[in-house]
């Protein structure tokens, strides 16, 4: 498989403030559904510490891991199910995220970004993998989660770490313990996905990514491949409005980019002697503008799919 280096990428701007990655994963839906959170609270930012203790074993147990399985599997197998066949999934490019997960070398890391239009987006996306996939542990993602989403309660804590989602902590910044997990992760040759805009994005409309990415590629020690994914019609499965409840008969389409690295735009910026903020803003620039190309296409072949109906 080919992968893109960068182009000759360096910003000199100086940035203003660095704010990490965060996701909303489906415990979203369940706070909506019991009444505890709105779903503006849900998409807005609020700071709040942690409220369980760190849900990770520095040396997981047999029964951890089997349990981590089964959490990975089953919600994977329902993701498979209710976009495969209770909705309509089309995937372009399917096989380059499908090799990437399959077969590249162990030592090589899989960074994925993808638009997030929709509070179950993660599970949901993963629709596009093959069923042994769902059920390969070592192979399946890792995610930051917001900690006061999912995390919030100790049971919450248990379900989404065995579902391999990380607690990142709104308002603490890039340097965190969630995001140290994640690059640690990165430095085994694991894969990481990242909703780089931060939260769910109602309106549809360009976000400044955060920088939360730019810090996980640039203190990865191995190289990450980055692949660009952009989705259109996962907010027609769980609309962003009531009831909350996932929908059947919808249409998605999966558009997956074309991979790339950034070893040589971080080896510059190095050789230059620049500060981590400005490494992290430089890559999260870049990444931008490889992130963005990707949705006008999206869109256009969401159109074609849903005009042939």
């Amino acid at each position: 498989m080919r992968i893109q280096s960068h182009r000759n990428y360096i910003s000199h701007n100086a940035p203003v403030q660095c704010i990490s990655s965060r996701v909303s994963p489906f415990l979203c839906l369940t706070h909506q559904l019991t009444g505890q959170r709105s779903l503006n609270e849900c998409c807005g930012a609020l700071v709040m510490p942690l409220e369980v203790k760190w849900p990770f074993p520095q040396c997981p147990r047999l029964g951890w891991r089997i349990s981590s399985s089964l959490v990975m599997g089953m919600v994977g197998s329902y993701s498979y199910l209710w976009t495969n066949y209770v909705n309509s999934l089309s995937v372009h490019n399917h096989d380059v995220l499908l090799d990437l997960v399959d077969e590249r070398p162990q030592d090589t890391p899989l960074i994925t970004v993808s638009n997030h239009q929709s509070c179950m987006d993660d599970p949901h996306i993963w629709g596009v993998l093959k069923l042994r996939q769902l059920w390969n542990w070592k192979r399946m993602r890792w995610t930051p989660a917001a900690s006061d989403i999912c995390f919030t309660r100790e049971i919450h804590s248990r379900f989404f770490s065995r579902g391999k989602c990380v607690p990142v902590v709104r308002g603490d910044g890039v340097y965190q313990r969630g995001m140290d997990f994640l690059v640690e992760r990165l430095n085994q040759g694991d894969w990481v996905h990242i909703f780089p805009e931060g939260k769910v994005n109602m309106t549809e409309e360009f976000i400044r990514l955060k920088w939360g990415v730019g810090r996980l590629i640039a203190e990865c020690s191995l190289h990450p491949i980055i692949l660009p994914l952009w989705h259109v019609g996962l907010n027609d499965v769980l609309p962003n409005k009531t009831p909350y409840i996932p929908r059947a008969g919808k249409r998605i389409t999966v558009l997956v980019g074309k991979p790339f690295t950034v070893k040589h735009l971080v080896e510059a910026l190095r050789a230059e002697n620049r500060s981590p903020m400005e490494m992290r803003k430089a890559v999260t620039d870049f990444i931008q503008g490889e992130f963005r190309s990707l949705k006008s296409q999206a869109e256009a072949l969401h159109q074609r799919m849903q005009a042939g109906r």
